[in-house]
């Protein structure tokens, strides 16, 4: 009597197949979740400022100022520059 180990009808094949379907599962799963967070970093960081053909340099300042990405004294030399 043959024995196959409870592989089914492939034995050996089998089992190493199965390995192989799961380790590519896997693999997959892990290429998605970092596909996923790289996606919501790049999101995150993407700066949106209103698209209108009326955003003056002091409206860009403003909003980079409320934002936090500039100080007081960068926001008020920005102002300054522009001739405002």
């Amino acid at each position: 009597m043959i024995r196959n180990f409870g592989y089914g009808s492939f034995g050996w094949i089998g089992m190493i197949l199965g390995l192989v379907i799961m380790i590519a599962l896997i693999t997959g799963f892990v290429i998605l979740v970092i596909w996923a967070i790289r996606q919501m970093s790049v999101n995150a960081n993407h700066i949106h400022y209103p698209v209108s053909k009326e955003l003056t340099a002091k409206d860009i300042a403003k909003a980079r100022y409320a934002k936090g990405e500039i100080s007081r004294e960068e926001y008020q030399q920005l102002l300054s520059d522009i001739g405002l």
